[in-house]
């Protein structure tokens, strides 16, 4: 009963795809046929590459910026030196997955406030106190520091603990993501 409707299924998502990538019907018919390999040209794995790579860039980044450990420069460095892809591409999209990472930093501030009291809670309260207190003493612009090794992610954290608009948040934050790849790119490509 669940394979002719998984045939189904995968027919139509097949008939789909080919149709979204502007084959010709027959392409669509060997999808719906389960000969959906024989419809792939050989540009198509190019495509597919390039698509996970640079997904695989965006995550790298984007797990960067949490508190998670983890290193996009060295991602980005190796795309770089591989010159497989253009390099303006490549800084799109980390920047655009470290600010991604970022934001979600500032929505758990935004919403670590309610969990302060909680015996669980990882920070104790003077900490706490403390990190508001050193962003509220050097404000908004400390998140152009939000690039920085140790210190950008907690700044993020920060912001949305004490409520930083997100409009300034967003701005200030691109500006020094970007800014640190851009740099980078171009240590990298020894344009500087």
């Amino acid at each position: 009963m669940l394979r002719p409707l998984f045939r189904a299924r995968a027919g139509r998502l097949g008939g789909l795809i080919a149709g979204a990538v502007g084959r010709a019907p027959a392409a669509a018919k060997l999808a719906r046929d389960g000969q959906f390999a024989a419809a792939v040209e050989p540009g198509d794995t190019v495509r597919m590459t390039s698509l996970a790579v640079y997904a695989g860039l965006f995550f790298t980044a984007l797990v960067a910026a949490t508190i998670l450990p983890m290193q996009s420069e060295a991602a980005l460095v190796a795309l770089l030196v591989g010159g497989a892809w253009p390099a303006w591409a490549l800084v799109a999209v980390v920047s655009a997955g470290n600010v991604a990472g970022s934001v979600i930093n500032w929505l758990i501030g935004r919403g670590i406030e309610r969990f302060r009291d909680r015996r669980w809670f990882p920070v104790g309260p003077a900490a706490l106190e403390r990190a508001q207190r050193w962003y509220q003493r050097y404000g908004k612009w400390s998140l152009l520091l939000s690039w920085a090794p140790v210190i950008g992610d907690p700044l993020t954290v920060a912001a949305g603990v004490l409520r930083e608009p997100f409009a300034m948040f967003l701005l200030l934050v691109t500006l020094a993501k970007v800014g640190r790849y851009l740099v980078l790119a171009a240590v990298t490509l020894s344009v500087i």
